[in-house]
């Protein structure tokens, strides 16, 4: 679901060539950014400090998942396409090569915070403790090549719950479920069945396929990317489990509790100090090809650093601070426009 905060006519905008950045840059007169769900509510808070503080047009936000959001951002230079991404993982090597056969050749990556993949249900739901291993036994489509046949949460853990498996998450063109994929059920994977280890040293893609393919029988439920309706999902079926960013949960405390995985529950503190296995940085990916040629971007990123803080307006919203060294390293990127290589993500 696409959640703009303000919509204007683009007709206006026109394509100029600016110095720098070695081609054609966008020209209009308000920002454009698109990608993760999750990131969605941060970044349009700093922009409405923007709009209130800098008396410049509201950027138009769209929430259309971190996938679908850096695919947009890649597809080219132009009034036509976005200035950022929001991210609630890290851009891939394949999307970096997208963005450069489109000609957007210089990206800058800023981190500007922390998150948990939380899972979570209602606060008169049953309580569930889980490992990364039984999760991944509950939602793979194929646990080591055999058709998953568990319908209850007893089947996977005598000891668990004896209700239907029923888990309401993020579609795949979400940040949130690769990095459910890559947090939580690889390493499940790995646990619940070692021998995949092997696999990996010949095979990747099928070890991949293996560890991080969601069942579709109907146990996993595609329910979008409006985090805040899985929420009220969850609210009627309190024996439903959601996925999402863990600042949808610490909002819904009232209304929520999160599951224990691997023994630790999701929280402000476990995230932040990586004990939780579900915790991930967040990122906005910028477009320096567009930053003279659309009014207020750098000014837009001065705010964003100014609101990431240990008790910033971000924090005061559910974001997770990055560690000090992590929101110094984003600083400079911001102050040098320091642009990504591929190498750098490959490492």
């Amino acid at each position: 679901m696409f959640r703009p905060l303000a919509f204007a006519a683009l007709a206006t905008l026109t394509l100029t060539a600016c110095g720098g950045g070695g081609g054609s840059q966008a020209s209009r007169d308000q920002l454009k950014v698109v990608g993760s769900s999750t990131v969605y509510p941060f970044t349009t808070a700093v922009a409405e400090q923007f709009v209130n503080s800098r008396g410049l047009k509201a950027p138009v936000i769209e929430s259309t998942g971190t996938g679908g959001g850096i695919r947009f951002f890649c597809a080219g230079v132009g009034p036509q396409h976005p200035d950022m991404a929001n991210a609630s993982r890290r851009m891939t090597p394949s999307e970096f090569d997208l963005c450069a056969q489109n000609g957007v050749t210089e990206i800058m990556e800023v981190q500007v915070g922390l998150d948990g993949i939380a899972l979570a249900n209602a606060t008169g739901g049953p309580t569930f403790s889980l490992t990364r291993a039984e999760v991944y036994r509950a939602l793979a489509a194929e646990p080591m090549g055999q058709p998953n046949t568990s319908k209850m949460w007893s089947d996977i853990n005598p000891s668990l719950p004896a209700i239907p498996i029923s888990v309401m998450g993020p579609p795949s063109t979400s940040g949130t479920r690769d990095s459910l994929a890559e947090l939580i059920m690889h390493p499940g994977c790995e646990e619940a069945y070692p021998e995949v280890l092997e696999i990996e040293k010949t095979n990747e893609d099928r070890a991949e396929e293996l560890c991080t393919r969601v069942r579709d029988d109907g146990v996993y439920i595609d329910s979008g990317e409006n985090d805040n309706l899985i929420v009220q999902k969850l609210v009627a079926n309190p024996n439903a489990v959601g996925v999402f960013g863990f600042s949808y949960l610490e909002e819904n405390a009232s209304r929520l509790k999160g599951v224990t995985v691997d023994g630790v529950q999701p929280t402000y503190e476990t995230i932040s100090g990586g004990q939780y296995p579900g915790a991930r940085p967040m990122f906005i990916y910028v477009k320096k090809q567009h930053m003279k040629a659309v009014p207020g971007i750098p000014e837009f990123l001065a705010d964003y650093a100014s609101a990431w803080g240990d008790d910033g307006l971000l924090t005061r919203r559910g974001m997770i601070a990055s560690g000090a060294e992590a929101r110094q390293r984003s600083q400079g990127i911001i102050d040098a426009q320091t642009v990504i290589t591929k190498a750098d993500l490959e490492q």
